[in-house]
């Protein structure tokens, strides 16, 4: 047992050591990240762009794309994913800015409980349900997703920013497919697989690394974004994803059956994410770089009807973000 727990400490050094060496690193990620788009942005729209046809079609959507993977990947870097202990106020009603989408009027047809609020051990500030503690930012994140330094956004993804992260991978997904999809040419070109010589600005090897490096990343983000999509899908975040498992289990070993209380549907659940339909916003706004806040202010949330808390399981069988992060109990 000693041991046992010996080989805990060790472990829970390094993580917290990870933890300060992301966290520290995080602006240069960011940094790189910015390069790194922006390589790939001058490729395609140098050499790929002008090979296209249909241009008076062609150009402004690609235009549209490249406006959508910035402004998204501006707006998850810089919006605050949501403190738990700053004012109730959505962003939209707090930080000055442009480009915000007109607020909607008040959702029908779909329950909105008051959160419960527990107190966190860690940093003693309220925390409503599903409210995370985040050890490198050291506070309570509304609807804690995850935090985020290695793929360049340096903070944490929350209630307030998660939106904005998911719309900049699909479209950091979209604008490698297209790089990939219609520059095949150019790149065997750039090989000297094809006998004609190379007349753009750009060095070939530029080229054929951006496009090699694009590739596997648009491969790596779709396999991401298809995990986060399927859990917009299923109302869970990526800490919920990990923890439904364990309540099933446990609901099982009861003879009940776990029920996710913010599951409304996949169809509803996807509208409330991106907080569009009859429940939010216009459609449009998946298509235009606007800042959308979230239906709700992260203390109170859409839930089954009937159920105030997730069926099969006590309050008590619910996770603390010591127990999430544990290896021994």
């Amino acid at each position: 047992m000693l041991c046992a727990r010996t080989v805990f400490r060790c472990f829970r050094a390094v993580e917290h050591f990870a933890d300060r060496l992301t966290g520290a690193a995080g602006p240069y990620f960011v940094g790189l990240a910015v390069v790194l788009i922006t390589a790939g942005a001058l490729c395609f729209f140098t050499v790929i762009l002008p090979s296209l046809p249909f241009s008076l079609l062609t150009v402004p959507i690609c235009f549209l794309i490249a406006a959508n993977l910035y402004l998204h990947y501006l707006w998850v870097c810089t919006m605050p994913p949501g403190f738990a202990d700053e004012p109730e106020n959505p962003p939209d009603r707090t930080v000055a800015g442009w480009l915000w989408g007109k607020r909607r009027g008040r959702m029908q047809n779909t329950t909105i409980s008051p959160a419960y609020v527990g107190n966190c051990a860690k940093c003693g500030s309220d925390k409503p349900e599903r409210t995370h503690h985040c050890r490198i930012c050291k506070r309570c994140i509304l609807k804690y997703d995850h935090h985020c330094p290695p793929s360049g956004i340096n903070q944490c993804v929350g209630l307030y920013n998660e939106r904005h992260f998911v719309l900049f991978m699909i479209y950091f997904v979209l604008s490698t497919a297209c790089f990939s999809g219609f520059g095949y040419q150019h790149f065997f070109l750039a090989l000297g697989i094809y006998p004609y010589d190379w007349s753009y600005f750009l060095p070939p090897w530029v080229f054929v690394l951006v496009y090699l490096l694009s590739s596997i990343l648009c491969l790596a983000v779709a396999i991401m974004l298809s995990f986060h999509l399927w859990g917009i899908a299923l109302a869970e975040t990526s800490v919920e994803s990990h923890d439904f498992p364990a309540y099933r289990a446990k609901a099982k070993s009861r003879g009940t059956t776990f029920v996710n209380c913010y599951d409304l549907g996949k169809r509803q659940n996807l509208q409330l994410f991106f907080n569009v339909g009859p429940l939010g916003h216009s459609y449009l706004t998946l298509v235009l770089p606007l800042r959308i806040s979230p239906y709700t202010n992260g203390r109170a949330w859409a839930k089954r009807h009937g159920l105030s808390r997730h069926q099969g399981i006590d309050a008590s069988d619910e996770f603390t973000d010591d127990e999430e992060h544990s290896i021994i109990p």
